[in-house]
Order: C-alpha cells, then sequence, then structure tokens
C-alpha cells in the first residue's frame, strides 16, 4: 500500500514497500527468515516493524491505524490521495480517496484538511511530493498548504522536528526538478518557515551583473547547476542554494567614488554607479550562515563542512597565468571540480545590464584552464614529513609545523622545489625569513 502502489502505477520499481498485517511482529520475522532480510522493531508504540533485503529493498509491517476500523477507513487517514492506494493479495485496487485519478491528472491533492494538519510535516511533504513527481498542486490543496505555512511562521502551529525537516529539503534538492521545488516553496511561503536565511534575499537588489534579487539568482543558480550537472551532489546543491546567504546582512551601499576591491569577481563590477550596492564580505558571513543552517537540518557533518566550504570560496577570482592556475588547482584541490561548477552556475545565472555573452564565454574558458591543470597535476607526493620539518627546523608540534609543510606542498605544486634537497633549502630561508629561530638562518 501507499507509496509503492504509487509508483507501481507510475511504471516504476517500487524499492520501499509498506505492509498492513495483523501481527506486524510476527510477519516482519517470517518475512526476514524467507528473505534472508536484516528485521528490527521501528516504533515499539506503533507497533512498526522494518525487514531491509539484501540489495536495500525495505518492507514495513504495520497495523491498521489509530481510530481506523478497515483497510479504507485507514487509507483515508494517509496525506495525500495518491499515497492512499493499497492493493489486496488478490491484486485489486483500493483507493478511497480518487489516487488513482489524480496520479493520470498529474495532481498533488491533500486527503482532507483535518488529515494535512494531523502531522506538522505534511505541508512540506506535499511540495516534496509536487517536486520529485513534477505534479501540480490542486487548488484547495495549495490554499490549505498556505495557510499552514502562514500558522508555522507565527507561531500559531506546531513546526516538526528539524531532522524530519531536513530529510524532506533533502529530497526535494536530491530532485532533477529541485529548482522548481525551491521556487514552489517560495511562493507558498515555506522558505519563512524552514529557511529563513534564503528568504532573507527576497527583494535585495544587486544591479551589475545581475538582474534578480538575491533569493531568485540563488535559485536560478540551482537551475543553472541542475541544466549543466545533473549529477552534481547534495553538498554543492545545497551550496549554489545557499552560496549568497550572506549578502542580505552585508549590503551596504558603496560611497561615492568607490571601486569594487580586489577579487570582488561578478557580484559587483567596476564603475558600479554610487549608491549601488555592495556585500563585501558575504562569502564569508555566507559560509558561517550555510554552516549554521544545515546543522540545524541535522544534516551529516561531512555534507555541512563541504557546503560551506564551497561558500566561503565561491568568489574567488579565476586565475590567469600558468603559475596561477597551478597555484589555484593546489590550494583548493578538494573543493575542485564542484567548486567550479558553482562558480558557473552562479555566473550563468547572472543575466545583468553588465553581462555579455564575450564574458561568459571567457569565464568558461577560464574554468576549463582549471580543470585541464587539475587532470595534468596530479597533486605531488609530499618530499619531507612533519617530523622531518621538525627536526631540520628545530620546532615543537604546534601551527609552525603545518604552516611550513603548506608553503613546502605549493613550491612543489608549482615546480619550485624538485627534490629533497631544494625542500630542505627553501624551507630554512622561509623560517629564517620569518624569524622562527636563529638556528635556521642562512
Amino acid at each position: 500500500m501507499g507509496g509503492a502502489v504509487r509508483d507501481a502505477l507510475l511504471g516504476k520499481e517500487p524499492t520501499d514497500l509498506d505492509w498492513l498485517v495483523h501481527d506486524p511482529a510476527h510477519s516482519a520475522r517470517s518475512f526476514a527468515a524467507l528473505s534472508d532480510g536484516a528485521v528490527f522493531q521501528l516504533d515499539a508504540e506503533r507497533r512498526h516493524w522494518r525487514v531491509i533485503e539484501p540489495g536495500g529493498k525495505v518492507h514495513d509491517f504495520v497495523p491498521l491505524r489509530a481510530g481506523a476500523n478497515s483497510l479504507a477507513a485507514d487509507l483515508r487517514l494517509r496525506d495525500l490521495t495518491v499515497n492512499a492506494m493499497a492493493l489486496t493479495s488478490a491484486g485489486v485496487l483500493i483507493d478511497p480517496t480518487g489516487g488513482e485519478r489524480d496520479l493520470h491528472r498529474k495532481l498533488v491533492r491533500m486527503t482532507s484538511v483535518a488529515c494535512l494538519r494531523a502531522d506538522p510535516i505534511r505541508p512540506l511533504r506535499v511540495v516534496r511530493f509536487a517536486t520529485t513527481l513534477a505534479f501540480d498542486i490542486e487548488g484547495e490543496t495549495r490554499a490549505a498548504v498556505m495557510a499552514r505555512f502562514e500558522a508555522q511562521s507565527r507561531g500559531a502551529a506546531p513546526r516538526p522536528a528539524w531532522e524530519r525537516v531536513g530529510a524532506e529539503l533533502s529530497a526535494i534538492l536530491g530532485s532533477q526538478h529541485a529548482a522548481r521545488g525551491f521556487a514552489l516553496l517560495k511562493s507558498l511561503g515555506g522558505l519563512a518557515v524552514y529557511l529563513p536565511e534564503l528568504e532573507a534575499g527576497r527583494g535585495v537588489q544587486q544591479g551589475g551583473l545581475h538582474h534578480l534579487d538575491v533569493l531568485d539568482h540563488q535559485l536560478e543558480a540551482l537551475n543553472q547547476l541542475l541544466h549543466g550537472f545533473p549529477d552534481a551532489g547534495q553538498a554543492l546543491r545545497f551550496a549554489t542554494l545557499l552560496h549568497d546567504v550572506g549578502k542580505p546582512a552585508s549590503a551596504a551601499p558603496a560611497p561615492a567614488g568607490a571601486g569594487a576591491p580586489p577579487g570582488a569577481g561578478a557580484h559587483l563590477g567596476a564603475g558600479a554607479p554610487p549608491g549601488a550596492p555592495t556585500f563585501y564580505g558575504h562569502d564569508k558571513l555566507g559560509a558561517e550562515l550555510t554552516a549554521d543552517l544545515l546543522r540545524r537540518l541535522r544534516l551529516p557533518g561531512e555534507l555541512v563542512s563541504a557546503a560551506a566550504s564551497l561558500v566561503r570560496y565561491h568568489m574567488l577570482p579565476l586565475p590567469r597565468g600558468e603559475r596561477a592556475v597551478k597555484r589555484f588547482v593546489h590550494r583548493r584541490r578538494e573543493l575542485l571540480p564542484d567548486l567550479l561548477k558553482l562558480m558557473l552556475a552562479d555566473r550563468e545565472a547572472a543575466r545583468g545590464r553588465l553581462a555579455t555573452a564575450v564574458g561568459r564565454e571567457r569565464y568558461r574558458l577560464a574554468v576549463s584552464a582549471i580543470l585541464a591543470a587539475q587532470d595534468v597535476t596530479p597533486e605531488p607526493r609530499p618530499l619531507l614529513t612533519g617530523d622531518d620539518v621538525m627536526t631540520l627546523l628545530r620546532l615543537e608540534p604546534g601551527p609552525r609545523v603545518g604552516e611550513a609543510l603548506a608553503v613546502l606542498g605549493e613550491a612543489q605544486a608549482l615546480g619550485d622545489v624538485l627534490d629533497r634537497e631544494d625542500a630542505e633549502l627553501a624551507l630554512l630561508r622561509y623560517a629564517a625569513a620569518q624569524g622562527w629561530t636563529r638556528e635556521c638562518e642562512t
């Protein structure tokens, strides 16, 4: 029943199946023994059990819901009509709310207003299913979702746990229609509830290369990313969606006669007219806001770190010349090629009066040069270890050791240091220049 029936009617192979049974524990253990699957209790209070087959297919065994005295009554308590269908053991479709009809009409429709309100996550699930199925939302359902988001926003209705919100937003973002999904969330009022940092960009004008406000620019950047790189991972998708969240708090009018600072890149533009908005430092602030937001959604630490780093460095100017390209690749190798994909999507989303086809083509060529350098210049094997550095420079363990290794690594990447002897001489000179130890003076 539920999503498995929906997927089957859409011609998809179900991977998550719900079974309505009298004794979930007995049925789950019996099925696990037959399928060699892993069995465990999912929810003791509601008597839900789960079996995961070898290969990953999930089977949940559940009883009738509280308050339901029949299968049809149970289905009517579900959130959406397309999720409120079941098949009997004889293959007969049970569809008390018209889910099959809504599948054909490509509509997401609530089973009732009461059911939509029964669980605070359900309005967000409406957006998720409209996004992942590429369906429209039925009119009354749309109005009910907007009303619920508005009530949640002002504290008049409960909000779901953040980990549930994170799971739903991740599902929206993982869809090929993710940009449409977040635009839908914006239009329904859901961004203000769950992503206020993103909502804050609504109406914040930019000028220069930009033709959209900060919020719509970020949505368009996500759209550009998915058109150019449909296999983009979740960290890159989140980073692209959130790359300018630091702008609203850092917005200020440019003083008369002031030009863009070095490295301002595509967001400011030289020769901006007096009073045009500036967003100095929005990349650093944006990285902090991104990390806080994704932690709030209870997302994995590795994803949080990667997305925040991409936001932090998305404003780097692209290098010119062979040495500069090598230095860029060495310093940001861990973020490549995702950082370049974000930068391209950001640039392609800008269509303001200063943007030109020639400029965009130059940008793409510069990105191509970095990718080519990354392919032909693998990271060299370190010539010295941390222990070697401490012995050579007579240092105690600490940040200076890491600094010395970083200096040496960049020198290797640029071809300035070729062997161990070169490395030792280079570090002795560096340590002397820094005044670390008198013994290192040359």
